[in-house]
C-alpha cells in the first residue's frame, strides 16, 4: 500500500484531535498495530480500510490518496473545478492589499494560460502548472512552517528536502521543460497568438492590464534589487 495512506490515516486522527489509544480502540486493533499503519511500518487488511472509511467518514480514494476530495469524486474537466474569482464577494477579509495582489495574479496567470491554451501545447501547459504549483507550495509551506504548531507530516516532501532547495530545483526544471517546449513549438512553426500590444489590448481589456502591472512591478523591483547588489559591491 502506498506511503499517501499511512501520511492520510495519520492526518484524519490529528484533524479529529484524537489519540492512538481512542482511535485504536473504537476501531478494535491494538495501539502499536495502529501506530505502525501511521507509519507505514506495516500494510492493513481490505476490512480495516473500510472500517477506517466509516470511522472518518471519507472515501477509500481519498484514504488511499487516489483523490483530493473526501466523498471520492475527481475533477474531470474544467468545469468541475472551483473557481474563485467568479465569488461576488471574493475579497481577502483584512488586507486591501493581499486581495489586489491576489486579483493582479489571477488574471495575469489567466491570460497567460489562455495564450498558452491557443497554441495546443500540452507540454507548456503543464511545465507553466508544475512552475507556479511549486512556488504557491513554497509560499504555503513556508507560511504553515512559521506558524508553527503542525507537524510537516502534511506534507510528503521531508522538512530537510524542503530547506535544502529540493522545490526550487523542480522550478527550475520545470521552467526548462517550458522554455523547451516552445522552442519546439516554433520549430515545428506551430501558431502563436498575437502578443502585440493593441491585440493584446483588444482581446483581453481587462486582464492585460492586470499583466502590465505584474510587469512593470517586477521589473522594477528586479532592477532595484539589482542596483542594491552592484551598491554592495563597488
Amino acid at each position: 500500500m502506498n506511503s499517501d495512506f499511512s501520511r492520510s490515516l495519520s492526518l484524519l486522527r490529528q484533524e479529529k484531535g484524537i489519540s492512538q489509544r481512542t482511535v485504536a480502540n473504537d476501531l478494535g486493533i491494538s495501539q502499536a498495530l495502529l501506530s505502525h499503519y501511521e507509519n507505514g511500518i506495516r500494510e492493513p487488511g481490505l476490512a480495516f480500510v473500510i472500517k477506517a472509511c466509516d470511522y472518518y467518514n471519507v472515501s477509500a480514494d481519498f484514504l488511499l490518496g487516489r483523490t483530493l476530495a473526501r466523498d471520492g469524486t475527481t475533477i474531470m474537466d474544467a468545469e468541475t473545478l472551483y473557481d474563485y474569482s467568479t465569488d461576488k464577494d471574493n475579497v481577502l477579509r483584512g488586507s486591501i492589499m493581499a486581495t489586489l495582489s491576489k486579483k493582479l495574479l489571477i488574471n495575469s496567470i489567466g491570460l497567460v494560460f489562455d495564450l498558452l491554451g491557443k497554441t495546443g501545447r500540452k507540454d507548456a501547459i503543464r511545465a507553466a502548472s508544475d512552475y507556479l504549483g511549486a512556488a504557491v507550495y513554497k509560499m504555503f509551506r513556508h507560511l504553515y512552517r512559521a506558524e508553527g504548531t503542525h507537524k510537516e507530516e502534511f506534507f510528503s516532501m521531508p522538512p530537510t528536502q524542503f530547506l535544502a532547495g529540493i522545490s526550487n530545483l523542480d522550478m527550475l526544471v520545470a521552467e526548462y521543460e517550458y522554455v523547451s517546449a516552445l522552442e519546439a513549438h516554433a520549430k515545428e512553426k506551430g501558431v502563436f497568438p498575437s502578443l502585440s500590444h493593441d491585440d493584446l489590448t483588444h482581446d483581453y481589456p481587462g486582464l492585460y492590464q492586470s499583466l502590465l502591472q505584474t510587469i512593470h512591478i517586477t521589473d522594477q523591483r528586479v532592477g532595484k534589487r539589482m542596483g542594491m547588489h552592484e551598491g554592495d559591491q563597488s
